[in-house]
Formats: structure tokens, C-alpha cells, sequence
């Protein structure tokens, strides 16, 4: 556990207090990163920024927040965001002398987005405490015990939030199958 006296260290430049601070959130900070943007290169590049940018903010204004994490988490959405709105504006680079006509033709991944699709437009559909409890607790791999300090729930609560949450998944999902197996008015 990282003490306040650590924290307070860190930003006066401390790297010894950098170090353990780095040892002790890199590995939730990155996964959370990757999860996101799906690039081990990206995640990295973004991990190290988010800790240069939390270290100049904190040195900056001179407030120590108690969950250091999840302000941390909240840096590196902003600069993921930041880089996607970049990518957006310019625009992707393709070479195509890179591109294989046989394996882009062979490579059955529209499935697999099809399907991120559904279960994306479904979660859509969750209100966002549902949303956040999944994320937590499948997504990320969270324990009832940390969803509930994070969220500030008990455990139970969030166990059943939990599981009305998926019963809710289950309906949308199932109704958007039933939708989609019906015939439409002309075919038998």
C-alpha cells in the first residue's frame, strides 16, 4: 500500500517514491489501457503518459487524490480519447503493397464484428450502473469485494446487480434473436 507521505514525495520528484507508486499501479493501469484500445504498443505508450501527466498535474496543483488509480484511470481515458480524435481528423495510412487480396479475402472476421456489434447495441441498452457493474466484475475481473469499495455498494448489492443485469443482457439479446429469425412479410 502506497502511504500518503510516498505520494507527497513522488511529486516533489522523489524516484525512489515514483518507483514504488509505478510497481504498485502499472499492472491494473495497463490493463485497464489495453482493454481499451486493444494495441500492446499504444497500451504501453498511453501508460507512460498517463504517469507523466498525473505526476506534472499533482506537481502542478499540489492536491493529492485519495484513489490515485482511478485518477490515473481518468487520465488515460482523456488521452486515449485525445488520440482517437487525432486518428479521426487524419485518418488512417494504408499501404498496399502490405495488404494480401488472399488473406484479406480469406479472413472471416466479419462474425466476430458482428456479433461485438449485438453484444455492444445490447449493453447499449443497460442503464449505466448496469454497464459499469459489468465492466467491473466480467470485464475487468473485479471481485464483489472491490466492485463494492469501488461503487461504495456492499457486496451483496452488487452481486445483485450483477445478476439482474446479465438477466437483463440475456432478454435484449434474446429478443433481438427472435427478432432477427422471424421471417419478413413476403418470405415463408
Amino acid at each position: 500500500m502506497i502511504t500518503v507521505d510516498e505520494y507527497k514525495k513522488a511529486v516533489e520528484g522523489d524516484f525512489d517514491a515514483i518507483e514504488k507508486i509505478c510497481l504498485a499501479t502499472w499492472e491494473p493501469l495497463y490493463r485497464f489501457i489495453y482493454y481499451k484500445v486493444q494495441n500492446q504498443e499504444e497500451a504501453e505508450d498511453i501508460t507512460q503518459e498517463t504517469y507523466v501527466k498525473t505526476l506534472k498535474y499533482f506537481q502542478k496543483n499540489k492536491l493529492l487524490q485519495e484513489n490515485f488509480l482511478a485518477f490515473m484511470k481518468i487520465v488515460s481515458l482523456n488521452l486515449i480519447r485525445d488520440r482517437w480524435r487525432q486518428k479521426k481528423h487524419r485518418g488512417g495510412v494504408v499501404n498496399f503493397q502490405e495488404i494480401n487480396p488472399k488473406e484479406v479475402a480469406c479472413g472471416d472476421k466479419q462474425d466476430d464484428i458482428a456479433q461485438r456489434l449485438v453484444l455492444e447495441s445490447a449493453l447499449a441498452k443497460l442503464s449505466q450502473e448496469q454497464q459499469i457493474i459489468l465492466d467491473l466484475r466480467i470485464i475487468k475481473g473485479y471481485s464483489a469485494a472491490e466492485t463494492a469499495k469501488v461503487l461504495g455498494k456492499t457486496e451483496g448489492a452488487v452481486r445483485t446487480a450483477q445478476y439482474r443485469a446479465l438477466k437483463a443482457l440475456a432478454q435484449i439479446l434474446d429478443d433481438k434473436a427472435q427478432k432477427t429469425d422471424r421471417p419478413k412479410e413476403g418470405e415463408d
